[in-house]
């Protein structure tokens, strides 16, 4: 799992690797940034365009995503770049903290499939969709069905959509909440399922099986934008909004959309607006 791709809130990852990839003590002219996926070649290119920039980058790589925002907080790193938006409102919210997105990475739409059917359009009343049985894994599945027209939930489209809220005499479709693991496999009895594309590759999805992916352009969306964190502090400092930049750089963005299993669309969405929607939800998460 390369990134918080899609609705993923709470991955649960025991081991923690904090591994210096470059770098070793911190000197001042030095942008320390943590990650989860330092193994992939963008990180390289990303590196030399800094370089090329006058900037000088060291990463450290984290397997346990409880780590990098703490691990921000006391400055051990300096960015870090792993996470959603929703995901860094409610560590914040949890922790009391004031960590805060400073510019947008991508979005990766979220994907229905089926083996039974072309399109949602297809699935007959009363089919049978599979989801997450996370409910920190829900909210996002629960927006992209009533915006498919496949359920009715009771107050409309909520950034913490429930199951309950789901009005089912007036749905199209039942829901079924599996293990993520067996979504793939379930597609074999069921009409549709959310899978993620970690278990779509090993299951050997095609793209020819997806029946929906949701516009990530809906405001509702906005929560699940991957960004660069920083100190709120640092939010401001010219040489991390340089980072940025470059991360959108034409050469960056064509070496990440080069790696296999790359499904995500480039944000740039402004770090004010992305500022605003996590400190929304942050507030909502604190009540």
């Amino acid at each position: 799992m390369r990134k918080l791709r899609r609705y993923l809130v709470f991955p649960l990852l025991l081991s923690l690797a904090l591994t210096a990839a470059c770098g070793g003590e911190h000197h001042d002219n030095v942008v320390r940034i943590g990650v989860n996926d330092l193994a992939q070649p963008h990180w390289d290119v990303f590196k030399k365009k800094a370089a090329d920039a006058g900037i000088t980058v060291s990463f450290t790589n984290f397997t346990d995503y409880n780590q990098p925002n703490p691990a921000l907080s006391q400055g051990q790193i300096d960015l870090n770049k792993f996470q959603h938006v929703r995901y860094l409102a409610n560590y914040d919210a949890r922790n009391n903290d004031t960590l805060v997105p400073i510019g947008a990475a991508e979005i990766y739409p979220l994907t229905l499939y089926s083996k039974k059917h072309k399109s949602v359009t297809d699935i007959p009343a009363g089919g049978e969709i599979t989801l997450s049985n996370n409910p920190a894994n829900q909210v996002r599945p629960l927006l992209s069905l009533a915006a498919a027209g496949l359920i009715v939930l009771k107050n409309g489209p909520s950034w913490d959509s429930k199951l309950e809220d789901v009005d089912k005499p007036a749905s199209k479709v039942r829901l079924t909440t599996i293990d993520p693991t067996l979504t793939a496999p379930s597609l074999d009895s069921v009409d549709a399922a959310f899978v993620d594309d970690t278990w779509a590759q090993q299951a050997g999805l095609t793209p020819s099986q997806i029946i929906y992916t949701d516009d990530p352009n809906r405001p509702d969306l906005k929560q699940y934008i991957n960004i660069f964190a920083a100190r709120a502090a640092d939010k401001d400092n010219p040489t991390y909004l340089k980072l940025v930049q470059i991360y959108h750089d034409p050469d960056v963005e064509a070496a990440i959309k080069a790696e296999a299993g790359f499904q995500g669309i480039f944000e740039n969405t402004p770090a004010t607006d992305l500022q605003s929607t996590a400190k929304e939800l942050e507030t909502k998460f604190r009540n």
